[in-house]
């Protein structure tokens, strides 16, 4: 596995980039450039991070929703995946990520038509046409699982994949994303095994957090700093550990580098309670 996460430090092209990831001990990165970067400018820091041995792990095509109730934003969201696709293939990133949408105003929120049988024909035919325009030779389009819309499960990632049927089409996990009820929330560990076992190398990006569960007798799970909440680690780790070695996993949703800095000290720490390398 390669740990990763953001660079807080400011960076003035590809060797100050790979310097600050060398400095947090990251073999792994978010990605340094954006969609409207100049192809000499992406081709820079491919090549720093080939030279340097740091995975791209992901471009983040967050923020749009590829199956709004509005036909113009739906097709504004598809272009907008597809640009971040074709920006992975290019820096070579293991893949794009965005998630599936909602049927509502919020992009990532709930809506009563989130799990209905249209609405999953709708993120099929949205991926399909994202990987379609993209026409990626490598990198892979993924979604993020969320709780309150498909992929949330293993058997919903399952029948995405098979749906949209394209090599191109992998897997995302975020196990946190993942333990959406105390049923889950109590055996964290089936869930990461369950999942590992079902997609094995298609996993092409892990999200790094932790989940809390409150005292309210109303089911109430917060996001929390890895090590601060009840997400077996010592599962996680060990199940990705029979995986690619270039694995990346990737910290994320904190508010400053010290807080960083713990997280990856905990991810660390049980990684070598357990004998796997991060």
């Amino acid at each position: 596995m390669r740990l990763g996460g953001p660079v807080f430090a400011d960076y003035d092209g590809p060797a100050e980039w790979i310097a600050a990831l060398d400095d947090l001990g990251y073999g792994a990165a978010y990605c340094p450039v954006d969609p409207d970067a100049d192809p000499e400018t992406v081709r820079a820091y491919r090549e720093a991070a080939a030279d340097a041995d740091v995975t791209i792990a992901e471009v983040g095509a967050w923020g749009v929703n590829p199956v709004g109730p509005d036909p113009d934003e739906r097709e504004a969201a598809i272009a907008h995946c597809a640009r971040h696709l074709e920006l992975a293939d290019a820096v070579g990133a293991n893949c794009a990520v965005n998630v599936a949408g909602s049927r509502g105003d919020s992009w990532a929120g709930p809506h009563p038509d989130n799990f209905d049988a249209a609405t999953f024909d709708l993120v099929v035919d949205s991926v399909s046409e994202i990987i379609d325009r993209a026409d990626p030779d490598s990198a892979s389009y993924t979604l993020e699982a969320m709780p309150a819309m498909v992929p949330d499960s293993v058997e919903s990632y399952r029948r995405l994949l098979d749906a949209v049927d394209r090599d191109a089409f992998a897997v995302h996990f975020d196990p946190v994303n993942l333990v959406a009820s105390p049923r889950r929330y109590a055996d964290t560990a089936a869930l990461i095994e369950r999942f590992v076992e079902a997609f094995g190398d298609l996993i092409q990006c892990v999200h790094l957090k932790d989940v809390a569960m409150g005292d309210d007798p109303l089911v109430h799970l917060s996001e929390v700093a890895p090590g601060e909440g009840d997400l077996d680690y010592r599962a996680l780790l060990e199940a990705l550990d029979g995986l690619d070695d270039d694995l990346p996993v990737m910290l994320e949703h904190l508010d400053s580098a010290q807080a960083y800095d713990r997280a990856a000290d905990h991810v660390r720490s049980v990684a070598d309670e357990v004998g796997v390398s991060v």
